[in-house]
């Protein structure tokens, strides 16, 4: 779908408002915070496991932990939504529309993962094991699980085409003074972070390709209930 930036715009202050919602109801319930907690290590584990020759490999590796950490970590994220939100406006000025849209894909996946973790957390708990979380996962939509891998590779695309784009790099690192001085830091960080990872990779297109092919296994495997769902090559 064609999408003009005002629409982009728009999308991003709505899915941040979904993000921020789902965050401050695992905050409000200490049960669910601990099983939301819970349920990220777990999947951040899986995903370095499944991941592994990736992570091993250093023109992937920060890559991988972008992926881990700053857009599926178990660590407060809230900082980088206050930041992204205070500054949507100056974003819609200035940034072309294809570093927009890639940042609002980076949201819109946040918002669905959120959503689906919140379901997942209340169906597990903060104790479970491997067989556990297949179950609270096949009782997830798969057409939602689909759409979450889809924007995964809508993402990985993006910043693999944002990469090549000359003097972009120089810009952000520009923007660490001003950012400091505005007091959005952490938002500067998340950029560059995602950003330079994908820079040093000889095939970014190869990496997105890969891990979308290995985690659409484990979506299919894990919905045709098969013995050990994550065996995957």
């Amino acid at each position: 779908m064609n999408m003009k930036k005002d629409q982009l715009v728009q999308l991003l202050e709505e899915q941040l408002r979904t993000v921020k919602a789902e965050r401050q109801s695992g905050g409000r319930d200490p049960a669910l915070h601990a099983a939301r907690v819970a349920l990220k290590d777990f999947q951040s584990r899986r995903l370095g496991a499944t991941h592994a020759d990736l992570m091993a490999r250093p023109d992937t590796h920060a890559a991988v932990m972008f992926f881990l950490q700053d857009l599926y970590g178990s660590h407060d994220l809230s900082q980088r939504d206050t930041d992204l939100a205070r500054i949507v406006p100056t974003m819609q000025r200035v940034l072309p529309f294809d570093a927009l849209k890639t940042i609002t894909d980076a949201i819109v996946l946040d918002a669905l993962a959120e959503r689906l973790d919140t379901a997942m957390a209340m169906a597990l708990g903060p104790v479970f094991g491997a067989d556990d979380y297949v179950r609270a996962y096949r009782g997830t939509a798969r057409a939602d699980r689909e759409r979450q891998l889809e924007l995964v590779r809508m993402l990985g695309d993006s910043l693999s085409e944002l990469v090549r784009i000359p003097m972009l790099w120089g810009t952000l690192v520009l923007m660490r003074g001003p950012a400091k001085v505005a007091g959005l830091a952490s938002l500067q960080q998340f950029l560059e972070r995602g950003f330079s990872a994908f820079k040093k990779m000889r095939t970014p297109r190869e990496f997105v390709a890969t891990i979308t092919r290995r985690e659409s296994a484990i979506l299919v495997n894990s919905y045709a209930g098969r013995a050990d769902p994550f065996d995957v090559a």
